[in-house]
């Protein structure tokens, strides 16, 4: 271990751990008076730390007890600020009142770790091959309150070890290899195990005395003498362990345990050895015994000296409680125990991992003058195969005692008591009980409480014919077992005392719920095949609680049947959609353990949330951890509480308003945006452009080789002539298009009609730039008309209708029938008023005239109209 030097562990203690510490970390500056020696008593180093360190560079070392007058003020003055400090800070981290446990069992560990917390207040060690315990192992663990290590290799204690850990009231160094300890003034430990070492003689120090606060004691030797008891036996010690070591008996005094003060006392005597002891275990201030490791009575031995130990607890009268482990005796010698245990002050008796051989003789059990109250058996192995089974359980049935268990004995039967039974409680847990078990017994009209636990049960129907004996009967338990509920069988008389019944982890279907004990308050059915509960129960009104967990559940049922239930249990079971209206129906639950279900996360589910969310945390067992969603993939593992879908997609009314007030908010702004922005008219622009170039690519080649001169022929009034030649024209007879007008074109010398002819024959389109002018023109209806007929003549769509001013149908006179029809069946482009429009109107109607001309035309006169 660490020994004397620089790397000496620091000691960390309030007060004098706090000086040494600084002491190892500051050597250079450290310097100590010899009268400090009893401040640093039991230090391992303290030796080192008396002697003056070096001061400075160039001063030779000091010799022990020599002070070093040489340190400098400053220095001595910084030394003393920085204990101060370290004290502060050491006070600061120590303060906190709450528990550190620090855990490291099965670590492999050979030494105490060096890197533990300061404030530790529980260490455990357990399992490891530490060999040795130092001071400095613990010594700055000033708040350590319990210290763990059974099962290491430690060989030697010193209990100085624990001088500086003055809280430190739980040490267990059981199952040690233990052979000697060193006694020094002690802590007053509240718990000290060192039971199951190698100790020759009891490790009991006089300084064990001062343990006034010593609850449990736990010890070992081989050689138990009065005088080594004699230090603690005025202790009032609540519970003491002793463990005699392989060689006990060899120089045994029977009355050294007479001297221990304790009410429960436990001996465990060596394992594999005939029981010939003269040990006189009835103590007189035990109310509690547990004798462990018994081996008597086979082959030709008898239990003579165990039996005349038991004979001696009867000069006890406080002894209440028997607890013998670990026994191997023949059935001759088991009865003799229980009988000579029967007439003893002993009110409860407990035997258990208990190995019978022999035969057994026939004997009267004496029943009378007893004060036992309760006996129970677990673990027997009975390694004879052919026994009077009627003989042995006639002898259990008709004891006159109040509690009887017997588990985990492979018991085929139990016979009725052949009278009225004073048995308030049995329980037969894991044996091979069949059906058959007190069938048509009436004799167990005072029992209350029966279990049947763990056996070979399989019909239903017998197990309520069996109970409907049982006047009394107020709990019962057929757990584990392989139970069938038949309708057929029409059998359903179960006893009305009956208030808890446990019927888990058998195979019962939902058909259960229609056989059940009219006035049952806790009802326990986990673990079994149910798919449903009827709606239709009505005589379950008492019912408080139900545990239906780990079946194929798939809701969660309503309390509309259970007006009662205050606590459910439906954890592991199919619920997906758990119903909304459960805490409206169930007002009185107070606790709900509905987790690890497969909760689909939908909008079904939403309420369902919503409604935990209004009841306290504390009804909803297990909120929220386990509570998360199954499906959808999407939402796999999420936690109900953070699971959540927005209104819209859950309410369907909502849903539709939502969507219908969005459209109508939507159609409105396009209809504002389609009438600020005379969307209309943009449109129509844009669809005349795309049809006009559809119909440029399909020009047939005739129509461009009959010598076209113009692109356009336009025929306008001539109050528009303004508007013709600023606005027109200029935007119109770019990139080599060519138009025609009468005043600029006409041929002169021929008349009005075959120029007008002439040239609309000449030119690819017709434009016609129309106003209320243009219909007082004879000459423009004339052009519209030779227009119009070669329009019907050709087949071809060469007439094109600009409006340049609003022309009302009732302003045409009824002679110009062919302009009314045209306007009313061909479409026309409008003349926009905002200067925005007119680049794509101008855009449009160069596209829909501008054509590649085979020749070009001659270019000659004008008449003016």
């Amino acid at each position: 271990g660490n020994q004397c030097g620089a790397k000496a562990s620091p000691a960390f203690h309030v007060n004098v751990n706090a000086v040494i510490f600084l002491a190892q970390r500051f050597p250079e500056c450290s310097w100590w008076r010899t009268q400090d020696s009893q401040n640093i008593r039991g230090h391992p180093c303290r030796k080192d730390l008396y002697p003056c360190r070096k001061c400075s560079e160039g001063y030779n070392s000091c010799r022990r007890n020599v002070y070093c007058h040489t340190m400098t003020k400053m220095n001595s003055v910084i030394f003393y600020v920085i204990i101060v400090l370290g004290l502060i800070l050491i006070k600061i981290q120590l303060s906190d009142g709450s528990e550190l446990i620090i855990k490291r069992p099965r670590a492999n560990l050979t030494h105490v770790p060096k890197d533990l917390p300061l404030t530790t207040t529980t260490l455990d060690l357990s399992q490891n091959n530490i060999s040795e315990l130092q001071t400095s192992d613990i010594l700055s663990l000033s708040k350590l309150r319990a210290l763990m290590m059974p099962y290491n290799r430690l060989q030697y204690l010193d209990i100085g070890v624990f001088e500086f850990n003055t809280e430190l009231e739980y040490l267990d160094l059981s199952h040690n290899e233990l052979r000697v300890i060193s006694c020094h003034p002690t802590v007053n430990f509240k718990h000290l195990d060192l039971s199951f070492n190698a100790f020759a003689a009891l490790p009991i120090c006089k300084e064990f005395g001062n343990m006034s606060q010593l609850n449990f004691l736990g010890l070992s030797g081989s050689q138990v003498q009065s005088a080594s008891v004699q230090p603690i036996a005025h202790l009032n010690i609540s519970e003491v362990l002793l463990v005699l070591g392989d060689t006990y008996g060899e120089r045994e005094d029977p009355e050294c345990l007479q001297h221990i003060n304790t009410g429960a006392l436990h001996i465990v005597f060596p394992e594999k050895r005939e029981f010939s002891f003269m040990l006189d275990v009835s103590v007189s201030t035990v109310n509690s015994l547990e004798l462990s490791n018994i081996k008597c009575g086979h082959e030709n031995s008898t239990c003579s000296h165990f039996l005349s130990a038991l004979l001696k607890l009867r000069k006890n009268p406080g002894l209440s409680s028997l607890t013998l482990n670990n026994i191997e005796t023949s059935w001759n010698s088991f009865l003799e125990i229980l009988q000579s245990v029967w007439h003893s002050p002993v009110k409860y008796f407990s035997i258990s991992n208990m190995t019978l051989q022999g035969q057994v003789e026939f004997r009267n059990f004496n029943y009378s003058d007893t004060s036992l109250k309760a006996l129970s058996i677990h673990q027997v192995v009975s390694e004879v195969y052919s026994l009077p089974q009627k003989y042995i359980y006639g002898i259990f049935s008709n004891m006159n005692i109040q509690n009887f268990t017997v588990s985990g004995t492979r018991m085929l039967h139990m016979l009725c008591p052949s009278k009225v039974s004073p048995f308030l409680y049995l329980d037969f847990t894991d044996n091979l009980l069949t059906d058959t078990v007190f069938k048509d017994c009436r004799n167990l009209v005072e029992l209350k409480t029966l279990s049947l636990q763990k056996n070979q049960l399989k019909k239903l129907e017998n197990t309520i014919l069996m109970s409907a004996e049982m006047k009394s009967l107020q709990k019962l338990d057929v757990s584990q077992n392989f139970l069938q509920y038949s309708e057929e069988e029409n059998l359903c008389s179960w006893t009305e005392s009956l208030l808890v019944l446990n019927l888990s982890s058998n195979m019962l279907t939902d058909s259960v719920f229609t056989c059940l004990p009219p006035k049952v308050k806790v009802l326990d059915l986990h673990n079994n095949r149910i798919m449903s509960i009827p709606k239709d129960i009505t005589y379950l009104q008492d019912l408080q609680e139900l545990n239906v967990a780990s079946n194929s559940l798939t809701d969660l049922p309503g309390c509309g049947t259970f007006s009662s239930l205050s606590v459910l249990v439906i954890e592991h079971n199919l619920v997906s959609h758990p119903s909304v209206d459960f805490f409206q129906s169930c007002q009185k639950i107070r606790s709900l353990t509905a987790g690890n279900n497969p909760f689909r996360c939908t909008c079904e589910l939403r309420e369902f949330v919503k409604n935990i969310g209004h009841v306290s945390g504390e009804v909803v067992e297990g909120w929220p951890d386990a509570y998360r969603c199954g499906s959808p993939e999407s939402a796999k593992g999420t936690p109900l509480q953070d699971f959540h879908m927005s209104p819209l997609s859950c309410d369907t009314v909502l849903l539709i308003v939502t969507v219908g007030a969005t459209l109508l908010g939507l159609v409105a702004i396009m209809a504002f945006l389609w009438l600020y922005f005379d969307l209309p008219w943009y449109l129509r622009m844009i669809c005349q452009w795309t049809q006009t170039r559809h119909r440029a690519r399909n020009i047939p080649e005739e129509e461009l080789q009959r010598k076209l001169q113009f692109h356009a022929f336009v025929s306008y009034s001539g109050h528009d002539s303004t508007w013709v030649k600023n606005e027109l024209l200029p935007n119109l007879e770019k990139d080599g298009i060519q138009i025609c007008l009468h005043e600029r074109n006409f041929i002169p010398g021929k008349s009005i009609m075959e120029n007008i002819i002439h040239f609309i024959e000449k030119s690819y389109k017709s434009i016609f730039v129309l106003s209320p002018h243009f219909i007082q023109s004879e000459w423009c209806h004339y052009e519209l008309y030779f227009a119009h007929h070669n329009l019907f003549h050709e087949g071809s769509d060469n007439l094109i209708l600009i409006l340049l001013e609003p022309i009302p149908q009732y302003s045409i006179p009824s002679k110009y029938h062919k302009l009314k029809s045209l306007m009313a069946q061909r479409t026309y482009l409008e003349w926009p008023m905002e200067n925005s429009k007119h680049r794509l109107f101008w855009a449009n109607l160069r596209a829909t005239i501008n054509v590649k001309l085979v020749s070009q035309a001659e270019t000659t006169c004008h008449i003016q109209r």
